[in-house]
C-alpha cells in the first residue's frame, strides 16, 4: 500500500518539480537539447574509421538521393545526380588540359550560378584548393587576392571577362592558366572553357587523385578585410568545412526543406551555411543571382521555400518594403543568419508570422562560434559550460581610444564581468586552431593574442566587442580597428585610404565608419587634406574611387581638414572623427557627398543631411 502512496506521489510531483526547473532554469531544456545536438554530431563523424570530407558527403548523398532536386536556378533543375555528373565533366575538361595538374590550386572568379557549385565540386574531386574570389573586386584587388592564394590557374564567369582583361598583362607574365566560361574566345591569353567541358566524359574521377588531402590541407580561400592593407585570404581546412556541414542540420533542418540563397557564395554565410549546410541535410537550394527585397517572397511563394539565408541588412530590407496583404502567405518556418537587431527582429515577426530566427555568431578565421538556440531575441548566442570547454573563450577589457587590450601590473588581460563589454578572445586549440591567412604571416600575427590569462597561452583576437548577461546570452556591441561592415561586406579602412590618397589632389585620408539612422552597420566617410597647391577635385575623385573600389566599399562622405590628427604612437585618430558623423550642424569643415547622377563628390548641405537622416534619401 505504501508503495502504491509512494509511487503516487512521485507521479503527481513530476508536474510540479518540471515547473520548478522551469522557473529556476528556464533554458535548461534548450541546453540539454544542444549538447545533445553536439554530442550526435560528433559522435557521427567519429565513427567512420577513413578520412571523410565534405566531398564525400556530397557523394553520399548524390548515392542515395539521385533524382531529388539539389539546386533550381531560373527554370533549370539540377538533381544530385546529374550536379554530379556535370562536375565530373568539369573536373574531366581540366584534368585533360596540358597545364593543370591535379591538386593545383584555382581560383575562381564566378558570381552566383551553378557553375559556381559545379566547378567548386569538380576541383575538390581533384584535390584542388580553391580561392573563392570576390566578383565585385577589380585591378589592384583582383591582382593582389588572386596573387596571394598561390593559384596556379584561373576559371571566370563569361560576364567577367573584362575584369580578367584588365589584368590581363599580369598573369600572362606569371604563366597563369586563365580560362573563361564561354564556347569561344579571341583573347589573346585567355582560353575558352564552356566547349571543352560540353565535350568531355563524365565518368567518375578516381579518388586516388585527391588520396593526398588530409583534414589540415587547405579547402578554400575565403576573402575577408581586416585591419590593415588589402583583403587577406583566410585558409579554410578541409576540418572546418565538416564544421560547416553541421549548421544547418543542427538547427532543424531536414532533406524535405527548400533553402532559398541569395547570399555571395564566394562569402562564408552563403558558401558555407548555404551550399555546404545543404550538402549534409540532402535539401534543394533556390540560388538567386543576388537579393531583391521586391522578389523575395514571391520566390519563397513560387518555390514554397521553408528556410531561408539572411543578413542584417536582408531583414531591414525586407521590412522596409511596403506592406501587402499576402505578406504572412508563405512556408517559411526558419531564418538562419547573423546581424540581426532586436528590433528588426520583432517588426519581421509581426509582419512576417511566426517564423523561427536562429542567429548565429562566427567569422571566415576565426576559431569559436555562437548560436543561439534558445532564440532570445537581441542575442546572437548562448553560453554554456560544455561550449566553453570545447572551445575556451573570454572577453576582456579593451581600450578603444588606443586601440589595444587593457593589461594588468602582471602584462595579463583582464576579463570582464558580465553586463559589461569586452573583446571577445578565443584560446587557440588543436579542436580550436587559427589557421591564419595564405601568404601573410604578419597580418595571421596580428590576430594572435598572448600571455592572455596566463603567461605563454595563446589566443585569437577577433575584434569585436561582447557582452554576456546573467542568463548566459552573448551580444555584439561592436567592431574594433579600422574595420567596419556596410551591405553585408567588410571594408578594410586602410586600404580605402591607400586608394584615396593615389588620387592627384589628396595628400591624407583618413576612413571610418559612420551610422546612419535606420541602415544597418557603418558607412564609409573619410577625413582628408589636400595636397599644397592642388585644389579639391570631386569628379577626379569619384571617377578615380568607382574605378577601384567596389560600390559597398566607395566612401559616401568626405570631410576636409588641415591635417589628420594622429596619436603619440602615429596611429590616425577616429574615435571624435566618427562621433561627428556627418552632420554639417555640428562640423565646420567642408563636407561632400558622393552623388552618382553628377558622378561627383558635391557638397552636402543641411537639407540633404536632413533628407538621409529621415530616411527620404537612400544611400
Amino acid at each position: 500500500m505504501w508503495t502504491i502512496y509512494l509511487c503516487s506521489a512521485l507521479v503527481a510531483a513530476v508536474p510540479l518539480v518540471a515547473v520548478t526547473l522551469h522557473r529556476l532554469f528556464p533554458y535548461l531544456r534548450a541546453d540539454i537539447l544542444y549538447v545533445r545536438d553536439l554530442a550526435w554530431f560528433l559522435l557521427k563523424f567519429a565513427r567512420r574509421r577513413a578520412a571523410f570530407f565534405a566531398l564525400d558527403r556530397f557523394l553520399e548523398q548524390a548515392a542515395a538521393r539521385p533524382n531529388n532536386p539539389f539546386v533550381v536556378f531560373d527554370d533549370d533543375v539540377y538533381t544530385f545526380a546529374s550536379t554530379d555528373q556535370k562536375s565530373n565533366r568539369v573536373a574531366n575538361a581540366l584534368l585533360a588540359h596540358p597545364r593543370y595538374a591535379a591538386g593545383d590550386p584555382v581560383a575562381l572568379f564566378v558570381p552566383n550560378e551553378p557553375a559556381f557549385m559545379l566547378t567548386w565540386l569538380a576541383l575538390a574531386k581533384l584535390g584542388s584548393p580553391v580561392a573563392l574570389l570576390n566578383s565585385n573586386i577589380r585591378n589592384k584587388s583582383l591582382l593582389h587576392c588572386f596573387g596571394c592564394s598561390g593559384a596556379k590557374a584561373l576559371i571566370a564567369a563569361a560576364e567577367l571577362k573584362e575584369a580578367v582583361e584588365d589584368v590581363l598583362p599580369s598573369l600572362k607574365e606569371q604563366g597563369v592558366l586563365v580560362l573563361l566560361m564561354v564556347q569561344s574566345c579571341d583573347t589573346p591569353g585567355i582560353e575558352s572553357f564552356s566547349d571543352k567541358v560540353d565535350r568531355a566524359s563524365d565518368a567518375a574521377i578516381p579518388s586516388s587523385l585527391r588520396a593526398h588531402i588530409t583534414y589540415k590541407s587547405p579547402a578554400v580561400y575565403i576573402y575577408t578585410s581586416g585591419t590593415t592593407g588589402l583583403p587577406k585570404a583566410a585558409v579554410v581546412n578541409q576540418s572546418r568545412l565538416l564544421i560547416a556541414l553541421a549548421v544547418l542540420s543542427a538547427n532543424g533542418v531536414f532533406p524535405s526543406d527548400v533553402i532559398y540563397l541569395n547570399l555571395p557564395l564566394y562569402h562564408t554565410a552563403g558558401f558555407f551555411l548555404g551550399f555546404i549546410g545543404a550538402i549534409e541535410t540532402g535539401s534543394t537550394i533556390i540560388l538567386k543571382r543576388k537579393f531583391s527585397a521586391s522578389q523575395f517572397w514571391d520566390d519563397c511563394r513560387k518555390h514554397n521555400v521553408t528556410v531561408v539565408q539572411y543578413i542584417g541588412e536582408v531583414m531591414r530590407y525586407l521590412c522596409s518594403t511596403p506592406k501587402r496583404e499576402n505578406d504572412k502567405d508563405h512556408k517559411v518556418r526558419l531564418a538562419i543568419g547573423n546581424g540581426i537587431r532586436a528590433e528588426i527582429s520583432r517588426e519581421f515577426l509581426n509582419r512576417f508570422g511566426n517564423i523561427q530566427i536562429k542567429e548565429f555568431y562566427a567569422s571566415t578565421e576565426g576559431n569559436v562560434g555562437f548560436i543561439n538556440y534558445a532564440g532570445k531575441i537581441g542575442a546572437l548566442g548562448r553560453v554554456n559550460f560544455v561550449h566553453r570547454k570545447l572551445f575556451p573563450y573570454s572577453l576582456v577589457k579593451y581600450d578603444t581610444e588606443c586601440d589595444e587590450v587593457v593589461r594588468d601590473a602582471n602584462g595579463l588581460c583582464i576579463e570582464v564581468p558580465k553586463g559589461e563589454t569586452g573583446l571577445l578572445v578565443s584560446k587557440i586549440t588543436n579542436i580550436a586552431p587559427f589557421v591564419g591567412y595564405a601568404q601573410n604571416e604578419e597580418q595571421t600575427e596580428r590576430k594572435r593574442l598572448r600571455d592572455v590569462l596566463k603567461k605563454g597561452d595563446l589566443y585569437f583576437n577577433s575584434g569585436d566587442l561582447m557582452r554576456i548577461d546573467k542568463d548566459n546570452f552573448i551580444y555584439f556591441q561592436d567592431r574594433v580597428g579600422d574595420t567596419f561592415r556596410w551591405k553585408g561586406e567588410n571594408v578594410a579602412t586602410t586600404e580605402v585610404s591607400d586608394i584615396l590618397t593615389l588620387t592627384d589632389c589628396l595628400k591624407e585620408a583618413n576612413v571610418y565608419g559612420v551610422q546612419v539612422p535606420g541602415h544597418e552597420g557603418r558607412i564609409g566617410m573619410a577625413t582628408v587634406t589636400v595636397k599644397e597647391g592642388a585644389r579639391f577635385d570631386g569628379s577626379q575623385i569619384y571617377n578615380h574611387v568607382v574605378s577601384y573600389l567596389p560600390a559597398y566599399a566607395r566612401p559616401r562622405f568626405l570631410r576636409i581638414k588641415d591635417t589628420v590628427e594622429l596619436t603619440g604612437t602615429f596611429k590616425q585618430m577616429k574615435v571624435k572623427l566618427v562621433e561627428e558623423n556627418f552632420d554639417p550642424g555640428r562640423i565646420e569643415d567642408p563636407l561632400y557627398i558622393l552623388d552618382d547622377e553628377h558622378k561627383s563628390y558635391v557638397p552636402l548641405t543641411a537639407q540633404v543631411h536632413s533628407a538621409i537622416t529621415a530616411g527620404t534619401m537612400k544611400l
